[in-house]
């Protein structure tokens, strides 16, 4: 059993690229600690979600408490926060590893260093974190364990030479891999005094018991009926229940320093709780909060729209509930006149816009559509006003602007070097900027790329595992703003503009982009009585156009034979007829219409 004492507790992460094995390693842990039974035991045990389990990936940071007795006599209390893998989900990593002293860097033995993991041991360098090495899948034929250590002292500069190797799915080298985190993680830090500090880093909507809080305790304790206040909201609870993950919540007495676990405190209002706050006794308040974490800014907005309007409460409750357990989530109320009200919302990037859509579908039973994802231009007007616009509803007057910046990204792409012509032919066609190029080894490159954030955000990664066969992988960080000539796209059906297809596009992607979306309009607006034409347009300029032709009846049918002047009449009536229609016709475009040229970026 283990008895409490600092000394003995070992908080720690584990990351890693997607698919390194990752969940499989805290699967084994889980199984070798005894935290669960065999016969409870089935794959992926912390990813919880019905999507993480067909995915194969991680979105949400886990927690599990273990008791693992070491070789030295003593038994530790192991804390893992598990952690994502998708560069999606940084925030998820970053805040994870606030709450740790050390964190296992996990390499697949036959695939060697890949992006994200450069990005999550940037993240975990930052927090002074003791990483320790790890190279999985030493079982397989393709496993090169000397390679990979070899790339991880190049291109990480870590020390590889006693990394442990391990085979998570056979069980090889998971006791070393304890032993590890045993002598190499420090213990938890002891404050001067016994004042309350602990760090919320994650929370959980529960239907019965409202918000439960997770935390890591930095100094102090906090016990069943404690009176605490959050720093941040100013809000004071009552603690109802403390408890430990294990890897179900587990009623304790008292959570103390350094432990990782939860507390419940009939906290109803999911906006009372923040990650990154600090937790602290009402009598005797801390007068040094934690700094929390560096907010991070969405960098992909879509619209979120309920297809019944009746569901937008439910849409209203779903998001908020949704947000408490993802942070990086941004939400506001906004309008369409296609589509009714609903939400735009801010993404870390696009696995992330399709993870939140399936979530809302699925948890909340509800039927939504999305608009086309884009990202947040910077509008410098003549009088100095600075204008951050998403929408192209929002796009302001031609004529006011002096110039307009876009935003850019440094993208890290990680490829074979036979693929390096394909992959330097998308990039360029994307816009991107080549900045270095780096040999990882014999086969493998890194690539450095300048490139728009919005070139990156619909189909990039998808086209970029198609050319390199899947074998590519790529990360990428905001850099900042610069000069781009960005112009609002305007759609027009029957010289009405539709806001809802509108979007705001670097001049050079303009004329195609506008080409597609009326060729796909023509195909899906069902045919009226009159011609309608479907332009997209610059401004006053019309750059693509077509033409839904009209719905003909054949008046000429009742005519046979007899002079041809009694046809034209007939026709030159119809003519006029046609034209009255139009000048009083209306389009209504259909929802599917909609839902189609939002696939297209897509596509």
């Amino acid at each position: 059993m283990f008895d409490y004492d600092p000394k003995f507790i070992r908080n720690f992460s584990i990351i890693a690229h997607i698919d390194h094995g990752k969940s499989t390693i805290a699967d084994r842990f889980l199984e070798f600690t005894g935290t669960i039974a065999k016969r409870e035991m089935q794959e992926q045990v912390l990813d919880g979600m019905d999507l993480e389990r067909e995915r194969g990936i991680t979105i949400k940071a886990h927690p599990v408490t273990m008791y693992y007795k070491a070789k030295d006599g003593h038994t530790y209390q192991m804390n893992l926060i598990d952690t994502p893998g998708h560069v999606d989900f940084t925030y998820e990593v970053s805040r994870s590893l606030s709450a740790c002293e050390g964190a296992l860097l996990v390499v697949d033995a036959g695939q060697g260093v890949q992006a994200q993991t450069l990005a999550n041991v940037h993240l975990a360098q930052e927090r002074h974190l003791k990483i320790i090495p790890v190279i999985n899948k030493v079982d397989l034929p393709t496993a090169d364990v000397e390679g990979v250590k070899k790339q991880i002292e190049d291109s990480l500069a870590i020390d590889a030479s006693d990394a442990v190797s391990c085979s998570a799915k056979t069980g090889i080298g998971i006791e070393d891999i304890l032993e590890r985190l045993v002598r190499d993680v420090p213990p938890p830090l002891i404050g001067q005094d016994d004042t309350l500090r602990a760090l919320v880093f994650d929370s959980q909507y529960n239907t019965y018991r409202g918000v439960m809080v997770y935390i890591r305790v930095i100094d102090g304790e906090i016990r069943k009926g404690s009176l605490v206040r959050t720093v941040a909201t100013n809000k004071t609870y009552d603690i109802i229940e403390v408890g430990v993950f294990i890897p179900q919540y587990k009623a304790t007495d008292v959570l103390r320093t350094g432990e990782v676990g939860y507390f419940v405190a009939n906290i109803k209002n999911v906006k009372d709780i923040k990650s990154g706050d600090t937790v602290t006794l009402e009598k005797k308040p801390t007068k040094n909060p934690l700094p929390g974490f560096k907010i991070i800014n969405p960098v992909v907005f879509a619209g979120i729209y309920p297809i019944d309007s009746n569901d937008f409460e439910e849409l209203r409750d779903a998001c908020g509930k949704l947000q408490l357990s993802d942070s990086a989530l941004h939400i506001e109320q906004e309008s369409s006149t296609a589509l009714g009200f609903g939400f735009r919302c801010g993404f870390l990037g696009l696995l992330h816009l399709e993870i939140v859509v399936e979530r809302l579908q699925r948890e909340f039973n509800l039927d939504i559509i999305t608009t086309s994802p884009s990202v947040v231009y910077r509008f410098v007007l003549r009088d100095g006003t600075v204008l951050e616009v998403d929408n192209p509803a929002h796009y302001p007057d031609p004529s006011h602007i002096e110039w307009v910046e876009e935003p850019y990204v440094t993208c890290h792409i990680i490829t074979p070097s036979d693929y390096l012509g394909a992959v330097m032919n998308l990039t360029m066609e994307k816009r991107g900027e080549c900045k270095k190029m780096e040999t990882l080894d014999a086969k493998r490159l890194l690539v450095t790329y300048h490139i728009p954030l919005n070139e990156i955000v619909t189909d990039f990664a998808d086209r970029l595992k198609s050319i390199t066969k899947g074998y590519a992988s790529f990360d990428y960080e905001f850099e900042g703003y610069y000069d781009g000539d960005v112009i609002k796209l305007e759609v027009r059906v029957n010289e009405e503009p539709v806001d809802a297809f509108s979007c705001l596009i670097h001049r050079t992607k303009a004329e195609s982009k506008g080409r597609a979306i009326c060729e796909k309009l023509k195909e899906v607006i069902p045919q009226q009585l009159f011609k309608v034409p479907i332009q997209a347009a610059i401004g006053g300029k019309v750059i693509a156009r077509e033409t839904n032709s009209a719905l003909t009846k054949n008046v000429t049918a009742k005519c046979y034979g007899g002079d041809i002047s009694r046809k034209k009449k007939l026709w030159e009536k119809q003519k006029e007829g046609k034209k009255r229609m139009k000048e009083i016709g209306k389009v209504n475009i259909p929802q599917s219409a909609f839902m189609q040229v939002l696939k297209l970026g897509s596509e």
